[in-house]
């Protein structure tokens, strides 16, 4: 019997990609295709592509790139593939196959077919698939970590957003799929579940007719699993019955990931937000008082066209006023095929950056701030990583999110995917500095 061919990964973009690549993996290691993280030693590598910016194209073009100059068998999938669809064979000849994002299941026909000595084109026009929990899938974040894709796609059509066209309408799971996942990755010793969808707090309209994200909470109540928290919660979709379900469900982490993107009411206006103007502010107070203890992450986008430095002064104000606990500020892109690509007044790159960091600069010392006030506190920290060298652990506390917030540094036995006690002992603007107590 022939051997069958090993497969490598490289993984670009964010984390509904990831769980498309773990999928992937699952699917070819059940097929009995040998998945390798050295790609010099595969003879084929799957590159799941980004396509939501020019730099994330960039990236993903760089990376085929160089595993054809390598002499790379390359299987091409993700994002770029479905924005730019059957170009990519015609302007990459190193590619032996291209994927859709609504046809990533199809990865072991493809490389069967691929083997034949096809090459390949797999899109669907208009991606309808999501994987649910009979699915396989080979995690590929730290032992204590799993993201939990709740839904795919997006119904809503932000003026600067290409979401839609790479990912398709929205399409939720149902509540009885996601919870047996849950406890599949509780039995598999996860400590934290991240939800994810692109806008989480629409979850379930498309198949139950209105928003249940409030019935979802409550139900991954129940799965054995010490934290779970969710992405991407549009602030008008956290009514007082998802606040409820949040601060009732002891399991739910009270962290809120709100994409605002800007608070002048123009701005808002030109972006095709499904909100306006001062909402922004009373949604904000609304979910401070019934959420005290809330830890709150948000991002901006700078530099949209039309933004004047009046605009701009008015998002800095929103800042300073709300005092976030974590700001990711991004410059505006103009993606083609979004109906900002073609909007006048645009501002220059210069400007932006420069809108960008006096941004970071007002945020900076609130970061400080609220992290300062966990000086003395003795909070729980999911372990992730350790420094030989030092003996030193790294980890998370509630307050962070993986990848994109703070760390938390701890001295102490600790052993990786576990959670232990940390009194805080020192904190600067991104992260946290203690050591490990008895519980």
């Amino acid at each position: 019997m022939a051997t069958k061919p090993t497969i490598a990964f490289s993984h670009l973009g964010c984390e509904k990609n990831r769980i498309d690549t773990e999928h992937m993996i699952g699917l070819l290691a059940e097929a009995g295709y040998q998945v390798d993280s050295n790609e010099e030693a595969a003879d084929y590598v799957v590159v799941n592509t980004c396509s939501f910016i020019e730099s994330a194209r960039e990236e993903s073009v760089n990376t085929i790139v160089e595993l054809a100059e390598a002499h790379k068998k390359v299987v091409i999938t993700g994002c770029m593939v479905q924005h730019f669809q059957e170009q990519l064979l015609d302007e990459l000849p190193e590619a032996v196959a291209v994927v859709g994002t609504g046809d990533y299941h199809k990865i072991v026909n493809v490389i069967n077919r691929v083997e034949k000595g096809d090459r390949v084109s797999e899109i669907s026009a208009d991606p309808t698939y999501i994987a649910d929990h009979t699915v396989p899938r080979y995690r590929t974040t730290t032992e204590g970590v799993a993201y939990l894709r709740i839904a795919e796609g997006c119904n809503y059509r932000c003026a600067f957003c290409i979401i839609p066209h790479l990912r398709g309408n929205q399409r939720s799971r149902t509540i009885e799929s996601i919870v047996t996942e849950a406890k599949q990755l509780a039995d598999q010793g996860v400590q934290e579940l991240v939800l994810i969808s692109q806008i989480t707090t629409n979850y379930g309209t498309d198949i139950y007719g209105e928003p249940k994200l409030a019935d979802l909470i409550r139900a991954l109540g129940k799965v054995d699993v010490p934290w779970i928290r969710m992405h991407y919660a549009y602030p008008t979709g956290l009514t007082p019955k998802v606040i409820d379900a949040i601060t009732e469900t002891p399991n739910f982490l009270p962290y809120l990931d709100l994409p605002l993107q800007h608070s002048h009411p123009e701005i808002l206006r030109a972006m095709n937000r499904p909100w306006q103007g001062q909402v922004n502010d009373h949604i904000i107070e609304n979910i401070k008082t019934a959420m005290p203890n809330a830890v709150i992450r948000t991002t901006f986008i700078v530099g949209f066209p039309g933004e004047t430095n009046s605009h701009f002064e008015h998002l800095l104000k929103f800042v300073k006023r709300h005092e976030f606990d974590h700001v990711g500020v991004f410059t505006f892109s103009p993606e083609e095929g979004t109906p900002a690509y073609t909007l006048d007044n645009t501002v220059s790159q210069a400007v932006m950056d420069a809108r960008r960091d006096a941004l970071m600069q007002v945020q900076q010392p609130i970061s400080l701030k609220g992290n300062r006030q966990c000086i003395g506190e003795v909070v729980d920290v999911l372990v992730e990583q350790e420094n030989p060298s030092t003996g030193e652990f790294i980890g998370r506390s509630a307050r962070f999110v993986p990848e994109v917030d703070g760390l938390v540094y701890v001295e102490g036995n600790a052993r990786l995917g576990s959670l232990v006690s940390v009194k805080i002992t020192d904190a600067d603007i991104y992260d946290l500095y203690g050591h490990t107590v008895e519980n």
